[in-house]
């Protein structure tokens, strides 16, 4: 079966990928920094493990330490091939394409192997750029069409 992973930290659409697993009955796992209030995200109906699941829903809370990558690794340590993990982090993307699982970003794009070496070329090149001293454009500001793309994504590699 499915597990939809969340890495949490600064995760802009985590309500939204519950409520899809919710609906679509597919077990969920929060993680991240150890500092944060993931529980918040957690309805207090919401089954917490594999023998109370409700039509195959259940969620869990991997809280892990303070630490560069700290959610990056505990989660990927977990995943099985077929898994789906919502990131923002295109290091991660890479290492879950690279489990035979699928990596699908907070704005709904869905990570392709096909393309994340040069997605991680990119971003290698951007932080030479940074450390340079000079600056990269960021990312625009997240939006509700955002949030719409991303629903409608993971909808789909659930299916």
């Amino acid at each position: 079966m499915t597990t939809l992973y969340i890495d949490a930290d600064a995760c802009p659409v985590t309500a939204d990928a519950l409520a899809v697993a919710r609906r679509r009955g597919v077990p969920v796992v929060i993680a991240g920094n150890s500092t944060q209030n993931l529980e918040r995200h957690v309805r207090r109906d919401d089954p917490r493990d594999v023998a109370h699941a409700r039509r195959g829903f259940w969620v869990d809370v991997l809280a892990v330490s303070v630490g560069a990558d700290s959610a990056d690794f505990a989660i990927t340590e977990r995943l099985e091939p077929g898994d789906i993990v919502v990131t923002q982090d295109i290091g991660l993307a890479a290492m879950v394409l690279g489990r035979g699982a699928a990596a699908i970003g907070v704005r709904g794009r869905v990570f392709d192997r096909a393309t994340i070496d040069m997605e991680l070329f990119i971003r290698y090149e951007e932080k030479k750029v940074r450390r340079a001293g000079g600056r990269t454009k960021g990312p625009a500001a997240f939006a509700s069409e955002d949030r719409a793309r991303f629903r409608h994504n993971l909808e789909g590699l659930l299916e």
